[in-house]
This record gives structure tokens, sequence and C-alpha cells, in this order.
């Protein structure tokens, strides 16, 4: 088997050599290219030496994995990302997903998961954990591939204020930005949530994602 060519963009130098130093000792993982921002990374990029995988950092001074991952899913959509984060962020994983990450882990993620990780990006295309389902994973990154069938919307009627809220769930807003921009209590937003997962049969806020994107209420770019 041949070695399965990683590239890691994180802005602190000496957890990057830590991580290429630990992946390089996996079996059949090698580390062809440290970058500290997805500026660097780009540079890096050349035609004959593409990364099979990318462990892209979140928050970074400059281009930071948001904007490295729209880039990504331009100009090169089968390098497959794997999202990196300090933080459980509910936001962050949501938009990592929308712009074409396979997975979200954790920087304290232990050694053994890492290379779990790895090894089910290769073999699946997704990675999931108890953050992130492969059910949500595999919607966004083949939704394309999906033949029409019956729609779960023709089967759950939401009003017009549910599918409002529905469709704000999607983006950044916290639930109290929500709120603020419905003209609501936080009180009334957290009941057209708790309405909307008995109704959709989710049980987050991930969910609702999943349903608005399956059902074509949100269309991912």
């Amino acid at each position: 088997m041949k070695d399965i060519s990683l590239a890691i963009v994180d802005d602190h130098k000496l957890f990057r050599d830590g991580l290429a130093e630990l992946i390089n000792g996996f079996c059949n993982y090698q580390v062809i290219i440290e970058a500290d921002n997805g500026q660097d990374f780009i540079n890096q990029l050349s035609a004959g030496q593409l990364p099979e995988i990318v462990l892209l950092d979140i928050n970074m001074k400059q281009m930071d994995g948001f904007e490295t991952a729209a880039w990504l899913k331009e100009h090169y959509p089968d390098i497959k990302i794997l999202a990196l984060s300090m933080y459980e962020n509910e936001n962050a994983i949501i938009r990592m997903l929308r712009l074409g990450a396979r997975g979200y882990v954790l920087k304290d993620i232990r050694k053994q998961e890492l290379e779990q990780a790895l090894s089910s990006l290769v073999t699946k295309g997704f990675y999931y954990t108890e953050l992130v389902t492969g059910k949500l994973i595999h919607a966004l990154n083949t939704l394309h591939e999906e033949k029409p069938g019956p729609s779960l919307k023709e089967l759950v009627s939401l009003n017009q204020r549910e599918t409002e809220f529905l469709k704000l769930a999607c983006t950044e807003l916290t639930y109290k930005d929500i709120a603020d921009k419905m003209c609501l209590s936080i009180h009334t937003i957290d009941g057209y949530r708790d309405a909307l997962f008995e109704k959709l049969s989710v049980k987050s806020r991930v969910g609702l994602v999943v349903y608005a994107i399956k059902n074509k209420i949100v269309l991912v770019d």
C-alpha cells in the first residue's frame, strides 16, 4: 500500500511539528506539506504534489480554516479536509461541514483516535464522532449524488415561522441572535427549537441542518 499524503495547516509551529512527527510514525502515512496558514498552504501546493488529506486548523490570523476550506472546495474538492479546533463550537462545526470538511476533531484528540480518523477518511470518505455524526458528513458531501425521492418536507408540515427559524438555525447566529432577528423572546425561540426537534425527530442543531439541507430548505453552495 502506498503512503497516504497529508498536509498540516496550523499556525502553531510546535503543535504542527509534533503532529507531523506523530503522523509520520503511523503506518502508510506521510506529511508532505506543513503550512502556517491557508495562504502559505496554497503557495506550497503544486500539481505534482497534492495531499490526499489536509488537517486544517480553524483559527489562524492569516487566511483561516473557513477561507481555506472554501478555496479547496472550489479548486481541489477531492482533497479530504479534517478540521482541527480547540473548541466544541457548534456553529464552527456546521460552517466547516458546509464548506466541505469530511470531519471535525478537537486538538486534544488521543493518538489512537487520530489514527482511526485518518483511516476512516481513507476508507469511508468521512470520520464521525459524538460531535459530528457520519450521517451529517455523508449528507453534505454526497447530496448531489442522491436521486430524487420522497421528501420529508412532504411528510412534515412546517409553518412559515418554523421555516424561517430553521433557515436561521443553519447560519452562524446564536439562538439569542435568532430571537432578536425574528423579534421574539429567547423563550419563544427555545420553544420553536424544541418543537422542531420533536416534529423532525432530531436531537440537536446539527440534526436541524441535516433536515434543512436534505430537503432543499437551505442550499449548499
